[in-house]
């Protein structure tokens, strides 16, 4: 059985349909949870790392300074896991994308794909 993190890598020559094909399957996937994961609580991860991505854009000197940061998103995913708003699917991919994170080009890399995944979500699940 295909893992939630597969066919999601940044570096290197990027697959053509990571922000298409790739984005919709992990977000039909981790739709299917009805009980957790609702778009709202998604947002807030993709919207802090788009505060990241922006930093970033700002002041690529700073970051290697960042990067601690960038990362302690898996922590704030895995509390939310813990208190059920997300699945572990989630909290999976959410750690994959951001362990792939080595620069700036891999963190935009990974912004847009979230950005990417949120769209064909909210198309998944309209209503939460």
């Amino acid at each position: 059985m295909a893992k939630i993190t597969d066919d999601v890598q940044f570096g290197g020559s990027l697959n053509p349909g990571l922000f298409s094909d790739v984005a919709k399957e992990k977000a039909e996937k981790i739709a299917g949870d009805e009980r957790t994961n609702k778009p709202t609580q998604l947002r807030r991860f993709y919207d802090e790392i788009v505060l990241w991505e922006t930093r970033v854009g700002q002041q690529p000197d700073k970051f290697a300074e960042y990067l601690p940061f960038i990362r302690m998103v898996n922590a704030k995913a895995a509390y939310a896991e813990g208190r059920k708003l997300v699945n572990p699917d989630f909290v999976a991919l959410m750690g994959h994308t951001l362990g792939q994170v080595q620069d700036a080009k891999t963190l935009t890399h990974c912004k847009l794909f979230w950005e990417a995944f949120m769209g064909f979500y909210k198309q998944v699940r309209p209503k939460d």
